[in-house]
């Protein structure tokens, strides 16, 4: 994973999209475009992005309604940029969800300095944070919460518990023994196999599958979560 930030571009006037790219790609952002609201939802539920560039009038699914769907799922920055400057909007824009509102025309180096302030801003909220990272997943310590490509999960406490103690040893093979000892604790006597039922629980949570893989099972001995 590069350390650009990764922003969508959703603006379904392309000479303005390839404009804001050209801009963005320019400072060394990293950019995706789409050009419709239901593609861009998409999207998001998918790939992790830094930021949303968000125009409102859209052809299918509106702004502000893929802002307040977006933030059913994700806490990723939103910016509307719309042409659209009424007080009622802006503030309709703020209400869903949007952390900043930039009317069209605009100048490139204030909308520059604005999409700065709201990556310092996530900066700071995740540095702030005891999190882990697996591939697009995150694991929120503080919050006791996980994303998968922007989707948050719910777990139970030791499911929790348990992919927990694998983020934290990522790359490193560990027995059922010692996933027992350190999740369950030592004075556990049940069966090992409770080991293998809440990783078969926590795999169907995070959409593992043949293709996509976290969790990995080494034959005869437990368990591995890879980057």
């Amino acid at each position: 994973m590069s350390g650009r930030s990764h922003i969508l571009i959703v603006e379904d006037e392309k000479q303005i999209a390839r404009f804001i790219q050209m801009e963005l790609e320019h400072e060394g952002y990293e950019c995706d475009i789409e050009y419709n609201g239901t593609k861009a939802m998409e999207r998001i539920g998918q790939d992790h992005f830094d930021l949303i560039l968000l125009d409102i009038m859209l052809p299918d699914v509106d702004g502000l309604t893929l802002c307040q769907r977006t933030r059913e799922i994700s806490n990723v920055p939103i910016m509307f940029l719309s042409a659209k400057d009424d007080v009622e909007t802006k503030v309709a824009g703020l209400d869903m969800g949007g952390n900043d509102y930039l009317t069209k025309p605009f100048n490139s180096k204030e909308l520059l300095a604005r999409i700065r302030v709201l990556l310092r801003d996530r900066n700071t909220d995740k540095a702030s944070e005891n999190f882990l990272h697996l591939q697009d997943m995150t694991l929120y310590l503080d919050r006791h919460e996980v994303e998968v490509a922007g989707r948050k999960l719910l777990l139970t406490k030791k499911e929790f518990e348990l992919l927990t103690y694998l983020l934290r040893n990522k790359n490193i093979v560990l027995t059922r023994e010692k996933i027992l000892e350190e999740v369950w604790g030592y004075d556990y006597a049940g069966d090992t196999n409770v080991v293998d039922v809440y990783i078969r629980y926590i795999r169907g949570k995070i959409g593992q599958t043949d293709s996509k893989k976290y969790i990995h099972t080494v034959r005869g001995v437990g368990y591995v979560a890879k980057d």
